[in-house]
C-alpha cells in the first residue's frame, strides 16, 4: 500500500517497495520500475525529498556530501546508499546549459547499472541509440539514433545497463530523482559521433589494484 510519506521515511518506504524476495534485484527490474513509477507519481515528491534533506543530522549531511560528485553537466547527489541494499538513490541537479562541458550526459553512453528516473523540475531532450560495440566489448564502433523526445516534469523512465542514450540539452534548474542498481558491468562506454572517438570508463574504486601494481 503506497502512502504519502514525508521526510526520511519516504526513501525508506521506497526501499521497501522496490525490494524483491528473490534476488538479484536486477533480474526483476520490471518490478522495480512499476513500483518506482507508482511511488514517484504520488503528489508532493519534491516536498518529500526536501523533507528528507532537512531532516538529515549533521553527520548524515557529511555522508551525503562525501559520496556525491560533480560531473561536467550536473551535480549527482547520493541521498541513500545502504550497503545491504542492492540499489542507491540519487538526485541529479543539472547545471545551466552555459556551464556544461562536453563529455558526460551529452555524450552517447551507457551505464554500469540499471536505473529508473523521474523529472522533478525542468525538462531535457532525451535521445536513445543503438550501438555497434566491438567484439571485445571495450569500444563503440558506431551508433544509430532510435528516437528523440522532450521529457518534462513528472515524466518517468528506465534504462538498462546495455542501452545507450544521451541528454544533449536540459532546461535550467532541471532536477531528477533516480534509483540505480548496483553495477552489473565493470565499465561503461561513451561515444562522440562527431569525431568517432570511443572511451571506456572504469570507476576509480576498481583501479586500486592497478594503482598498487603501477607504483
Amino acid at each position: 500500500m503506497l502512502t504519502e510519506s514525508t521526510g526520511f521515511s519516504a526513501l525508506a518506504e521506497l526501499a521497501t517497495l522496490i525490494a524483491v524476495a528473490d534476488p538479484p534485484v536486477v533480474d526483476h527490474w520490471g518490478h522495480v520500475e512499476r513500483r518506482f513509477r507508482e511511488w514517484a507519481g504520488l503528489p508532493g515528491l519534491r516536498e518529500r525529498l526536501r523533507g528528507h534533506l532537512r531532516a538529515l543530522s549533521p553527520q548524515d549531511e557529511m555522508r551525503v556530501v562525501a559520496r556525491s560528485r560533480e560531473t561536467t553537466t550536473h551535480f549527482a547527489w547520493c541521498l541513500r546508499d545502504e550497503p545491504a541494499e542492492p540499489f542507491t538513490f540519487w538526485l541529479h541537479e543539472y547545471k545551466p546549459q552555459s556551464d556544461w562541458r562536453p563529455g558526460y550526459a551529452d555524450s552517447i553512453h551507457n551505464h554500469r547499472y540499471h536505473f529508473c528516473t523521474t523529472i522533478l523540475s525542468g525538462s531535457y531532450l532525451h535521445e536513445r541509440f543503438t550501438a555497434d560495440v566491438g567484439d571485445d566489448g571495450r569500444r563503440i564502433v558506431s551508433t544509430t539514433l532510435l528516437r528523440s523526445a522532450e521529457a518534462h516534469e513528472g515524466a518517468s523512465g528506465t534504462m538498462l545497463a546495455h542501452e545507450f542514450h544521451r541528454i544533449p540539452k536540459a532546461a535550467d534548474d532541471t532536477m531528477t530523482f533516480l534509483v540505480k542498481s548496483r553495477a552489473v558491468s565493470p565499465w561503461s562506454l561513451s561515444y562522440d559521433p562527431d569525431t568517432g572517438a570511443s572511451h571506456r570508463h572504469v570507476p576509480v574504486e576498481a583501479r586500486l589494484e592497478v594503482l598498487t601494481n603501477n607504483l
